[in-house]
Order: C-alpha cells, then sequence, then structure tokens
C-alpha cells in the first residue's frame, strides 16, 4: 500500500446520492450520519463487499484458477514475457533465465480489510504510522485462491516474487506475514519494496518499472499479478484518459500473462478523479468523484 491514497468506493457514493435524493439536498462538507450516530463513509460498502461476499472469493478464486491453467504454457514458451519491452533491456535475455512471477502483495496476496475497517470506524484517514503499525502486527489474510496458485507454482520451479510499495523497513514483519498463511518465501532477495536502489534507474515515486527491470535481469517473468494498473506498467499520466490509454494498449495482456484481482477500496483511479492532488481539502475531493459519476436519464 505505501501511498497517500484514502479509501474510497464510487459504489457507495451512488448509494449515498440516492438517499439525498429521497430526503432532500445537503452539503457535502458536513458528514451525513446513518441515523444512529454512525458517520456515513464512503469505503464502507467497499470495504464489506471484500470481507463478507461470496462474490469476491469467487473473483479473487477464478483469477488464481485461470492463471494457473496457463503456467504449463508459459513454461513451455521461451518467448513468453510478461515485461513491456521498454522494462526489458534485451528482449533475446530471457534464455537461461530462472521463471518467477511478479507478485503485489497489498490486495493481491495479503487482505488488509481490517486495517480499511479500522478507518472506517476511527473516522481517519490513510497515514504512514498506522499502516506501519498494522503491519507490523502480521495479521492479514491471504487473498483467496493465492496460496494454491503459488504452491503448484513453485511445484514447476516457479519462483514468486514480491513486488510491493510496502517500504523496505517493512520486509521482515511482511515476509513472516507471508510464511504464516503459507505463501513460498524463497530467500529474502524475492522481496522488492519501496526503497530498493535499482543501479542506473530512477524511480518516480512509488512506481514500480525499476523494480520490474532489476527481476528482469535475474528472472524471465512468466506472469505478473496486482490490484492496480502500476503494478503492470508505469502510469506516466495518471488521470482518466491515460490509464484508459495503457489499458488500450496492453489490453491482450490480462487473462494471459497480467491478472488483474478485484480492489475497490482504493487505487490509482481515485486520485486521477481530482487531478492527484491530494492538497484539496476532502470536499473538494468528493466533489470531483461526484461529478465524474455517470447519472441514468
Amino acid at each position: 500500500m505505501r501511498h497517500p491514497i484514502l479509501a474510497a468506493s464510487l459504489l457507495a457514493a451512488a448509494l449515498s446520492l440516492a438517499a439525498c435524493a429521497s430526503t432532500g439536498a445537503r452539503s457535502d462538507a458536513t458528514p451525513a450520519t446513518a441515523g444512529t450516530g454512525v458517520v456515513a463513509d464512503d469505503n464502507l460498502n467497499a470495504v464489506l463487499w471484500v470481507q463478507t461476499s461470496a462474490e469476491y472469493r469467487a473473483a479473487a478464486e477464478t483469477v488464481y484458477r485461470a492463471a494457473a491453467d496457463q503456467l504449463d504454457a508459459a513454461l513451455a514458451r521461451p518467448d513468453w514475457d510478461a515485461l513491456v519491452p521498454s522494462e526489458r533491456d534485451n528482449a533475446s535475455a530471457t534464455a537461461g533465465l530462472k521463471p518467477a512471477v511478479i507478485m503485489d502483495v497489498d490486495e493481491t496476496v495479503l487482505d488488509n480489510s481490517p486495517y480499511q475497517a479500522r478507518l472506517i470506524r476511527d473516522q481517519a484517514q490513510y497515514s504512514d504510522p498506522t499502516w506501519d503499525l498494522w503491519v507490523a502486527e502480521k495479521k492479514a489474510k491471504a487473498v483467496p485462491g493465492v496460496v494454491d496458485f503459488a504452491r503448484a507454482a513453485t511445484e514447476k520451479g516457479v519462483t514468486i516474487l514480491y513486488l510491493s510499495n510496502r517500504a523496505v523497513h517493512l520486509k521482515e514483519a511482511t515476509l513472516a506475514n507471508l510464511k504464516a498463511v503459507g505463501m513460498p518465501v524463497a530467500s529474502d532477495d524475492v522481496f522488492l519494496g519501496l526503497g530498493t536502489v535499482v543501479p542506473g534507474c530512477e524511480q518516480d515515486g512509488s512506481e514500480k518499472n525499476c523494480r520490474r527491470r532489476l527481476a528482469g535481469q535475474k528472472y524471465r517473468v512468466l506472469m505478473q499479478f496486482g490490484d492496480q494498473l502500476g503494478d503492470f506498467v508505469e502510469v506516466v499520466a495518471n488521470t482518466p484518459q491515460g490509464r484508459d490509454g495503457l489499458l488500450e494498449e496492453y489490453g491482450a495482456w490480462f487473462g494471459e500473462r497480467w491478472w488483474m484481482l478485484p480492489n475497490p477500496t482504493y487505487g490509482g483511479w481515485e486520485p486521477a478523479l481530482f487531478n492527484n492532488d491530494w492538497a484539496q481539502p476532502k470536499a473538494e475531493r468528493r466533489d470531483a468523484k461526484w461529478k465524474a459519476l455517470e447519472f441514468a436519464n
């Protein structure tokens, strides 16, 4: 996670809008209540969906089962590569490299919805201190389906690499949590956290392109798994148009080399709606999200 992205759900916002229409207009600058003293939160439905719905579990397991079915085909083709050409110095350099898959950690391997639930309960926003404390607890559970996939991949000689925006100082706690849920950890080197030094490559904020290039120097990357577009390719322009352009360019890779996990609780899609300006007051950011909604006539 390790970024100042606030949890949000446009679905919850849409439901709140419907409630406003039936009860009369109100200012979005002040929090609404549900009539029980509970402050409304845009992220409530999203976190509940992850924690309680059969649909979330089915979606995650579908992704990992489908990916497992592709492993043999990926291993059999020497030209199969899940890194975009710009992130591999030499396309032919994969010959002889050991096979690996790159996996994001948060909401791809580990489920951090209890942390999100705490933010809702405490009427709080994401912060590095509260996040670090949560990671130190090592209580995150595995995303449905991921352990079975990882074990199947390991049995075929595939190394699991954890390319995460958890900072490098969280490495020990993260690896301990991964081992606790049954994920294979071949060595300490399989964790490529935020702050990993990649010689000759300058990292831009939390973008992962440098660390993907580092992984590609040692491994033939068969697949990538994530819950954000930036887990697969560098997002140069974090705008709705820029993100849509990347999807159009690499859309055919999904379901073959790239595998996207559902995460409605936070992500780069949200700040793309308000010009990536977290310094704006919350009411202004929320207003920009309202304006991005499409309404039925």
